[in-house]
């Protein structure tokens, strides 16, 4: 059966296989397999973490049979190279991969230390390349004009060392970009205030992590999805047209958050590990009323005193359907009230939890579970220590028997626990 196979299917049979070191082995099964391999492969991948025989060779010997693999191929769409753990490569060596198929690479993951820098976009611009994730590599004179990439679609940086000014003219030489992810990125800058500005037209997402900046403002019409990730920014400023609709912060240290007024068509509004100042961030959502999850998790609150009204949220946020609150119930202090008669009729999963659990909790839960009549999952998540005096076990355990009678009058509900 498998030799009545047409070789075109072998080729996409051995393209999913994944490690080059399996692909050449099944290549070897037979002479149709191996016209599959030569003619009809178009995915090939080199990852240091899949074979451990890549860190028994030497390095010359690595480039060899790289080399010699690469070059056995004719048409190859997709090349990831992911040495992490390997020394450097030769330059003219790897300039030689990328030479021999960028006329046909839609896909390039490259994650490669060479001596001297290798100029991807150089090597790769005015291509067919849809998607380009590069990690500790060096980005320097971007031309857009000469290093254009007029089929990305997806662009990732990873540990790239890379101006401000460059970052903004790879946005520019990429005119279909939909998904951008900075990842640690190393931003240098002429003049003491760190500022990044990034405009595109066309992208749709964005996921930036762990980057330090004194201004960053980001200008898209088409943004669907923001997420920002351990991040520390003076300011962060969106310029939109209301496309918005992943809306996430996750440790981020930031002064001025302003995200004007692309918040109109929001659906997912999730933050976490954030301080916050809950009037003026409600101010900013308040107009979303297509929201449908809302998840504030160990969100600090700048004035002690505030409260998040959970009538007004269920008044302003009609079609939310999912609702995520985790608080600290230290000296009895509440933060997300239960004022107002107005139930979350839409509201089918619900997610609790707690940092320091006391005997509030409970009457919190059952509080939730009253303003949500047609809730079908709830999960409720906590943090228990190691070590736990006779005081905490009590809390525990009364706790526990409380939500066994609370779930006896709500059978209709799936109660899960997840403790940590």
């Amino acid at each position: 059966m498998m030799e009545n196979l047409p070789v075109e299917v072998i080729g996409n049979i051995l393209s999913r296989l994944g490690g080059a070191q399996d692909i050449v082995i099944a290549s070897a099964t037979c002479r149709k397999w191996r016209e599959a391999f030569h003619r009809h492969l178009h995915t090939l991948s080199f990852n240091s973490n899949d074979w451990p025989g890549y860190h028994d060779l030497t390095t010359s010997r690595l480039e060899i049979l790289i080399t010699q693999t690469i070059f056995q191929t004719t048409g190859l769409q997709g090349l990831l190279i992911l040495m992490d753990d390997v020394d450097e490569f030769s330059a003219s060596t790897v300039i030689a991969w990328l030479m021999y198929t960028r006329e046909t690479l839609r896909r390039l993951i490259y994650n490669v230390q060479t001596t001297p820098n290798v100029n991807i976009l150089e090597i790769c611009g005015r291509q067919k390349l849809e998607i380009l994730e590069l990690s500790h590599n060096s980005i320097t004179g971007v031309e857009p004009n000469f290093q254009r990439f007029p089929c990305l679609k997806s662009l990732s940086l990873s540990y790239v060392s890379i101006s401000a000014l460059d970052l903004s003219l790879l946005l520019t030489a990429c005119p279909k970009v939909e998904i951008v992810e900075l990842i640690n990125p190393e931003i240098a800058v002429s003049d003491a205030q760190v500022t990044v500005e990034l405009s595109s037209t066309t992208l749709k997402s964005i996921y930036v992590e762990a980057i330090s900046l004194d201004k960053f403002i980001l200008e898209a019409d088409n943004i669907e999805c923001l997420h920002l990730k351990d991040c520390t920014l003076e300011l962060f400023e969106l310029i939109g047209k209301g496309t918005l609709k992943h809306f996430k912060i996750d440790a981020v240290s930031v002064i001025h958050l302003d995200v004007g007024d692309a918040v109109d068509n929001l659906e997912v509004v999730d933050i976490s590990n954030f301080t916050i100042i809950w009037p003026k961030f409600y101010q900013m959502i308040s107009k979303s009323s297509k929201l449908k999850t809302l998840r504030l998790w160990d969100v600090v609150f700048d004035d002690e005193d505030e409260i998040v009204d959970l009538g007004t949220i269920a008044v302003c946020f009609p079609r939310l359907s999912h609702l995520s609150l985790s608080d600290d119930l230290r000296d009895g202090v509440l933060h997300y009230g239960l004022q107002g008669s107005s139930s979350l009729e839409n509201v089918t999963v619900l997610e609790l939890g707690w940092t320091l659990i006391n005997d509030l909790f409970s009457d919190w839960v059952e509080g939730h579970l009253k303003r949500c009549p047609n809730l079908k999952k709830l999960v409720i998540h906590g943090v228990v220590s190691e070590v736990k005096t006779h005081e905490e076990c009590q809390t525990l355990a009364n706790f526990t028997s409380a939500i066994v009678q609370l779930m006896r009058r709500h059978m209709q509900v799936d109660v899960q626990f997840e403790f940590e």
